[in-house]
């Protein structure tokens, strides 16, 4: 890499941190700067997911950072949160990965499966050794997640599932699959259920999305059940309705709203510095001219009110009074920043902007995939405009 980051600070953000707060950021910090910086934009080029890491970020702890037992770290929100900034800052695809493993399936077996699903599944999870994927969105249905077509019916001490998933992150390595079913529960609005489906029964396919512009280091999958038969057992017992998924989904929107910032933060400390030495005119940096510092300044400022929402958030959620409306905004408003951020810089880059020698483009990219995921941008205004109404606008 051409630049090397050297942190985003303007306002002394780092004295709102706890000891633990920074020495959780700095060791993850580290482990990017040293083992995936050097490999990306190789694995970017190539497509392909850098799984020789999976394990080294277990052992961190970073995989179901938040839960208690099971191995797992029990860090903070705050914690878990500037990891996933860290790992973002890395890349998005290496982000929605720890993502999926920690906030989209170990979180619905900790907080909806029974004590033996818990016991089978958490503690390998977090070492790494086994690895999940969150069977939601449908061909036909992302922001409108209730009208799946999906079905699991009861057939003695067995479910029987049929249907058809789509951009699984994680879906072809997956050992685990976190699926929601509709059954044939009289009550619809109760009928929506997870179940764990192990990859390897009959009838279970995922096959890899191939020709992405965007999350090229990440795996990503369609995954197709057809009369797939699971015992009674993989029900997650206590998971019901679709606020059961959307809980799930609020533990990923959450780091990623801390993941867009360490997007942001590569991107403008990278324009930032080529700016100081990149001549133009009268061989002086360009970063002496007003409309890059304009740019800048403008970036430094959205970085820094994003880096406020998200750590208030995460007080928040640590005091257990966040509200999901205040992870809608952080998420929205974040994800948005960065890729503000992102053009900006590659802006400032000129034509180097879209050259892999700097991690730009890359980050720009992989935003345009994070901001209509885990809820569009669009989906999330309506949330917060629901909030401050109280009427629905879906």
């Amino acid at each position: 890499m051409a630049i090397k980051f050297r942190g985003v600070d303007f306002i002394e953000f780092d004295t709102l941190l706890t000891d633990d707060e920074r020495l959780v950021r700095d060791t993850a910090r580290r482990f990017i700067e040293d083992n995936l910086i050097p490999i990306i934009e190789e694995c970017n080029r190539a497509g392909r997911f850098p799984r020789e890491l999976v394990q080294p970020m277990g052992e961190l702890g970073f995989f179901g950072a938040s839960l208690k037992g099971y191995g797992c770290a029990g860090m903070s929100n705050v914690e878990y949160g500037v990891v996933t900034q860290e790992l973002e800052r890395g890349d998005s695809g290496v982000r929605s990965f720890v993502s999926v493993q920690s906030a989209l399936v170990m979180y619905p077996i900790y907080a909806f499966g029974s004590d033996e699903q818990k016991n089978t599944w958490l503690p390998a999870m977090q070492k790494g050794e086994k690895l999940g994927c969150f069977g939601l969105t449908e061909p036909d249905f992302g922001s409108n997640p209730g009208g799946m077509r999906t079905r699991a019916r009861k057939v003695g001490n067995e479910y029987v599932l049929n249907g058809e998933k789509m951009w699984i992150t994680s879906g072809s390595i997956a050992d685990v699959a976190v699926i929601w079913a509709k059954t044939d529960d009289s009550n619809e609005a109760d009928s929506i259920r997870g179940f764990l489906v192990e990859t390897d029964r009959p009838g279970f396919r995922a096959e890899d999305i191939h020709g992405k512009w965007s999350l090229r280091a990440s795996v990503t999958s369609s995954l197709s059940l057809q009369d797939v038969h699971i015992p009674a057992a993989n029900l997650l017992p206590k998971s019901g309705g679709l606020k059961s998924p959307l809980m799930c989904l609020n533990q990923a929107r959450y780091g990623i709203a801390w993941g867009a910032v360490g997007a942001a933060m590569a991107c403008y400390d990278c324009a930032l510095q080529y700016s100081l030495f990149r001549k133009q005119f009268h061989d002086e940096p360009i970063a002496s001219r007003q409309l890059v510092q304009e740019k800048l300044a403008w970036m430094i400022s959205e970085i820094t009110k994003a880096q406020l929402l998200v750590l208030q958030v995460g007080r928040l959620k640590d005091q257990e009074k966040v509200k999901h409306q205040h992870i809608s905004m952080a998420k929205r408003n974040n994800v948005w920043m960065a890729l503000e951020c992102a053009r900006l810089s590659r802006d400032i880059l000129g034509a180097n902007g879209v050259a892999d020698e700097y991690p730009i483009f890359r980050h720009m990219a992989n935003l345009e995939s994070v901001k209509t995921y885990e809820g569009t941008h669009d989906i999330h205004t309506l949330i917060i405009g629901q909030s401050v109404t109280g009427i629905d606008a879906f």
